[in-house]
């Protein structure tokens, strides 16, 4: 205890040290709050929430009658096929996608399918954007599934493309999917339990088609996106209702799905819905829509600097004058020294750095709402991750830091090496490495503890393309976060090891 009160003591004592601990925070917050960022949904977006909270897209073509109480409904889907928009590098790599071609295109696009484009049968309550579903489909190239509430997606059995024959059931709140190659002989893809079901839903057919998006590579080996919008079309037979229906078959456009060649038609009961959009949760990325609040930790890198250049200079400033045979010399047990400096270094960051980290994630979302940007709503659990795990990076850091000082002993050497090993690696993920290599380094390099400040998760069902630069970690936000400590724990067992062996 009273090794850790002279570490305190000595930090405190030296103004600069703890000016710059200020200004770290600062930074954080000025860089965080610059106006002038845009995003791809603006703030009118209106993006509807679905029934867990989350933001969801919900725009599809829907031909439907209302079904009271209980019910099944089933079609044989004959055909799927659909339209992709002119891609202008065929050498992408796409995270919309191929599938089977379509018997027709369009004069400005291609024909094809998105892996995630969809036709099938749909129960929902109502046709509100965001209202609880579900739905038993064919993909593009993911086969059949049952999708329910937009975070749910179950595979179906292996099947042929088409045809196929498609049924819903409700009992009471659960919804069961089957599928079958003949009508007959019938498998079970899943069951869905929607709390609340009114009595009253909407049943029928429904088609829609997610946005196309590819990774291009620039100049410089820096990447970004093309793509646009898709559309999908099922052709449906046999289409029969059971149970206690009320009104005609009506085609709507749910949820914007405003594509002027999407629609309906009937052919003497051979039913064609066309449509585009999704039904699925709200994603940030070039695929996606808006940004989150890791867009107004821009700061953090200037703040890691200054902390990093004070961690170093907590251990190399008694190098330098000599005072280090006052602290270590007369110690035998130098590892404690090290030990009282580096908890006090990574309080001292943790509690200075915290405050601002938590104001600019709260003070930039209002900005950049202002500045007419569509910021994703997170839970408080993902904003306290963010925020603590933004400070707890830059404690660590420090930390390092202190430790790669006390093995090499100039200031410069050292803060050089911390900056290379923790920012370096972020940057030239970020910059000019392809994604692959980019994704190794931050699954390897200190610098893999940055994924504490992914704040949307990635959905399987979901094309987007998932890169760092979308905000998106190849680590889970504490498994990246292990990765720094690893790192931090090893680079002071040597910095300990060294201060006992060596003549300080």
């Amino acid at each position: 205890m009273r090794t850790l009160r002279a570490e305190w003591t000595k930090f405190r004592t030296v103004r600069g040290w703890v000016l710059a601990m200020i200004v770290a925070s600062a930074a954080i917050v000025g860089l965080g709050v610059l106006p002038g960022m845009q995003g791809t949904c603006r703030a009118d977006c209106g993006l509807p929430v679905g029934p867990g909270g989350e933001e969801v897209t919900d725009a599809f073509t829907f031909l439907h009658q209302s079904l009271i109480g209980d019910g099944t409904i089933t079609a044989r889907l004959t055909s799927m096929t659909g339209v992709l928009p002119v891609d202008p590098d065929p050498s992408a790599e796409q995270s919309g996608g191929t599938g089977p071609s379509a018997a027709n295109g369009a004069a400005d696009g291609r024909p094809g399918l998105v892996p995630w484009a969809k036709a099938g049968l749909l129960l929902k309550d109502g046709t509100r954007p965001g209202s609880a579903y579900a739905a038993v489909m064919l993909t593009g190239a993911h086969g059949v599934r049952l999708q329910y509430d937009y975070t749910h997606d179950v595979a179906g059995p292996a099947t042929t493309p088409t045809p196929q024959w498609l049924r819903l059931t409700r009992t009471g709140d659960v919804v069961r999917a089957e599928v079958s190659a003949d009508g007959t002989s019938w498998q079970t893809v899943g069951t869905a339990e929607l709390g609340g079901l009114p009595a009253t839903v909407e049943v029928g057919l429904f088609a829609t088609s997610p946005q196309y998006s590819a990774a291009t590579s620039g100049a410089f080996g820096m990447s970004g996106a093309s793509g646009g919008p898709t559309q999908a079309t099922g052709v449906f037979e046999n289409v029969s209702l059971s149970g206690t229906a009320s009104g005609a078959w009506r085609g709507e456009k749910v949820g914007g799905a405003d594509d002027s060649a999407s629609g309906t038609s009937d052919d003497n009961g051979r039913f064609t819905v066309s449509g585009s959009g999704d039904i699925a949760p709200a994603v940030s990325g070039a695929a996606g829509l808006g940004v989150t609040i890791t867009q107004t930790l821009v700061g953090t890198f200037a703040g890691l600097i200054v902390v990093v250049v004070v961690g170093t200079m907590f251990i190399t400033a008694e190098y330098r004058r000599g005072l280090v045979r006052t602290t270590m010399a007369a110690n035998p047990r130098r590892g404690r020294t090290l030990a009282a400096k580096a908890v006090v270094l990574g309080a001292v960051t943790f509690a200075t750095s915290l405050p601002g980290v938590a104001a600019v994630v709260m003070i930039g979302r209002k900005v950049l709402r202002a500045n007419g940007v569509y910021v994703h709503a997170v839970s408080t659990a993902t904003e306290i991750q963010v925020i603590v795990g933004t400070a707890a990076v830059l404690a660590v850091s420090a930390v390092l830091a202190l430790a790669l000082g006390t093995i090499v002993r100039r200031s410069a050497a050292a803060v050089t090496t911390a900056i290379v090993a923790i920012v370096l690696p972020y940057l030239l993920t970020m910059t000019v490495l392809p994604a692959g290599a980019g994704q190794w380094l931050l699954r390897l390099t200190p610098a893999a503890a940055f994924a504490v400040q992914q704040s949307t998760p990635q959905y399987a069902q979901v094309d987007n393309i998932y890169t760092p630069v979308n905000g998106y970690f190849p680590l889970v936000p504490w498994a990246g976060f292990a990765v720094l400590c690893g790192w931090t724990a090893l680079a002071l067992a040597a910095a300990t090891l060294l201060v006992r062996r060596r003549d300080v």
